[in-house]
């Protein structure tokens, strides 16, 4: 189990109904969470701090989401930027698209609201475990690392 109000989320949707109404579950989930309606704004965003969790729509107002997540990729490994797509596309091809540029996971909209919990639950976890394995941990008697 986490703490959301210790995670930070990042949500880029240009639909303002879904972003308004995702933002608003995930803020009473008790998680910090930034809304962006283009990749021009995510880029800007993620170039100043890494959230611990991206959650991107496919239709942006400047372009393809599944693209940017395939350029994001290109420097960010998901052990440090787990993605989720949203989409209202639920075909096999365009899921298969956003899982071969990088994401993680993949909701089709509208979606059931613990769906939504269970998966970025799951994700965090994952990335959680992942930093916690690649950092050195250290001997509380000595300060060594093990």
């Amino acid at each position: 189990m986490f703490h959301s109000s210790q995670s930070k989320l990042l949500l880029v949707e240009s639909d303002p109904l879904l972003s308004d109404l995702t933002s608003f579950r995930l803020e009473l989930l008790g998680f910090q969470i930034e809304t962006l309606n283009s990749g021009s704004d995510a880029l800007s965003s993620l170039s100043r701090e890494l959230p611990d969790l991206l959650i991107m729509g496919t239709e942006l107002r400047d372009g393809d989401g599944i693209e940017l997540v395939a350029r994001l990729r290109t420097k960010n490994p998901p052990e440090q930027l787990p993605i989720l797509i949203c989409s209202l596309d639920s075909s096999l091809e365009t899921v298969e698209r956003a899982f071969a540029a990088g994401a993680q996971d993949y909701l089709i909209t509208p979606y059931d609201p613990s769906v939504l919990e269970q998966k970025i639950q799951d994700l965090l976890q994952a990335y959680r475990s992942a930093v916690r394995k690649n950092r050195p941990n250290l001997n509380a008697k000595t300060g060594s690392v093990r």
